[in-house]
Parts: structure tokens; sequence; C-alpha cells
């Protein structure tokens, strides 16, 4: 029900999604006149493999987390993460409002132990043709040092268990690549990672995460949401600079025609539809979150990275990682 379009593109999308696997159930969670309406302009309706679960409440878009939480308790998106909990589903997949699906995701599942908060990951497109797992983007404004390495240990499993990759590379996002530079917390939270076990790359600046330079990068949510925002700001105006120089006379206009292939495979490289769905990491269950503004393609994306995570079972990697982290650590260490 959340998200700018609600079931105008969550239903569609599903209903692709399901068609390219057909092995896999869905659960439309929400009110049953918006949800059956939806079906029916694509032809659809609900079945065995395709089950409608009434929800009377629906979550702001703006609304505060914790009036959510308090008032709330038959939203759609507090009964979809309760599915998750009793077993009902694999995973939950949400367009809604972020802080309210962080917020009762970790009131119901709970977080892995180890594990003090959960973070946002996504995957941001490299110079390698791959991608870069980020985390946190916005979940956690302040972090300490543990935490930050939680992160790292959180973001390596889940690049292990999609990717298949035995020991991903882990970089921590600084001012600088001298292990001199940054705040106490970063400076800290680098010494946590060297002692961790994971392969720590050391530090890494921003032009990084582009570069492919390792396979996550580690922050704090604050800065992970300057981060992701200014990275979407950056290709908006290189997509309207474009537009602009190829309308500008006849000429730069006959150029964007026979440029036409090259624009095409560009937008769809830098699209960021491609890379939608952000993992909440470290609760015992998996969430995720699509962005709010998410057409069909990219909620379908959302829904695949979903498939991933479950076929990959990424909570259990990152609970016996931090078992074994918190198994290494001296005594009287914390």
């Amino acid at each position: 029900m959340g998200g700018d379009h609600g079931p105008h593109v969550t239903v569609p999308a599903a209903l692709a999604f399901q068609a390219r696997h057909p092995d896999v159930d869905i659960v439309l969670v929400g009110q049953q006149e918006p949800l059956d309406h939806a079906l029916r302009a694509h032809g659809a309706r609900a079945g065995t493999r395709l089950r409608l679960h009434a929800a009377s409440e629906v979550v702001g878009m703006d609304e505060p987390p914790a009036q959510a939480m308090r008032y709330k308790k038959d939203s759609s998106m507090r009964v979809a993460v309760n599915l998750v909990k009793a077993g009902e589903a694999h995973a939950c997949v949400s367009a809604g409002n972020t802080g309210a699906l962080m917020a009762i995701s970790r009131f119901v599942l709970k977080t892995i132990a180890g594990i003090d908060r959960p973070a946002i990951a996504t995957v941001l497109p490299n110079m390698k043709g791959g991608y870069t797992y980020v985390l946190d983007l916005g979940a956690n404004v302040d972090c300490t040092p543990e935490q930050l390495m939680q992160f790292g240990v959180m973001g390596a499993m889940l690049v292990a268990a999609v990717d298949h990759k035995d020991r991903p590379s882990v970089g921590l996002l600084n001012i600088g690549v001298e292990d001199i530079k940054g705040n106490d917390t970063v400076k800290r939270a680098g010494e946590l990672l060297r002692e961790s076990g994971l392969n720590f790359y050391g530090n890494v600046e921003g032009d990084d995460i582009y570069k492919g330079t390792t396979d996550v990068v580690v922050c704090d949510g604050f800065v992970g949401n300057v981060l992701l925002k200014a990275s979407e700001g950056v290709v908006t105006m290189i997509v309207g600079f474009l537009r602009q120089e190829f309308t500008r006379n006849p000429w730069n206009m006959l150029a964007a025609w026979m440029a036409k292939p090259v624009r095409t495979a560009l937008r769809a490289r830098i699209d960021p539809g491609k890379y939608n769905g952000a993992s909440l990491l470290g609760l015992k269950g998996i969430v995720i979150k699509s962005h709010g503004s998410a057409d069909v393609h990219a909620f379908e994306q959302a829904l695949e990275r979903a498939l991933e995570e479950v076929e990959n079972d990424v909570p259990a990697r990152i609970a016996a990682k931090m078992a074994q982290t918190h198994a290494a650590t001296p005594v009287g260490v914390q």
C-alpha cells in the first residue's frame, strides 16, 4: 500500500515477478478493495499462489515512526512484517515509510545476537561493471566504532551470500586513505575491522565506491544518506544536461538521433531503478525497502533482491559470522 503509487505499481510488479518465478508464492498485504481493483485491472485474481491478506490501516509516507508503531497495529506494513515473524512469509518487501518500516521491523523481528542496530544497505554501480555495497544509508545517524564494525560484518556476509564471494573486501569510508585520517570513531572502527577477521582493505574515499575498490563500503547513516542522495542528484543533473544539449539546435538533435543506441545503453547502466531494493540488515528476518517513487520495473528489482536473500539465507550467515567474531574477541575486550 505504500510508496508514491501503492497497488498501481506493487501489484503489476508482483504479477510480473511471479510470472518469472513460478515456484514463488506472493502475499499481497493491504486493504481489500484497492488490491482487488488493481488485480482486476491486470486480468488477475487471487488464488493459492497469489493470495490477499487484509490489513485495515496504512502508514502515511510522512507519518512519524513512533505514531505508526503505537496506533496502527493493523497497518499493511505491520501485518506484513508479522507474517515474516510467524514464518508465513520468507521476506517482506515494502515501498512505504522508511522510518516506520525500520522501527516496526526491529520491534517485531528483533536483531541478530551481537548486532546493536540494523543498517540499510544497497548497491551502487561501479566502473568495473559490477556493484559496490554501501551501508548504512540512513538508519543510524550516529554510530559507535563497534556498530561500524558490525556493519562491515553484515555487508561482507551479504556479498558472500548473494555474489558467492569467499572473502569480500570491506572498506571504511573516510576523508583520506591514511590511518591517521578521520575522527576518533572512524579510527577506532578501523582498528576493530582489522581485528575482525574480515578482508579489511582499509580506509577508502567517496570516489572508491564508483571505482569498485572494495566490495563493501561502511559508513554511518548520516554520511551514507547524503552520499546516496548526492549520487542520485548527479545522475539526474547529467541526464538533464544531455537532454538540454541534444535539443539545443537541429544539428545537436541530429547528433542525438545518431547517438540513440549509446544514450539508451548509458541510461540503462545508470538507471536507479535497476539498483532498487535496500536491505534492512541485522534483523532476524528479511526485509527489503523499495524506493517510494519506484515504478513497476524498479519494484520488481526489490522483489528479486528479496528472493536472492531468501535463497542464500543471509540472516543465518550474519548470525554465524557474528558468533564467530564474538568468540574470537579476547576476554575483557568489548
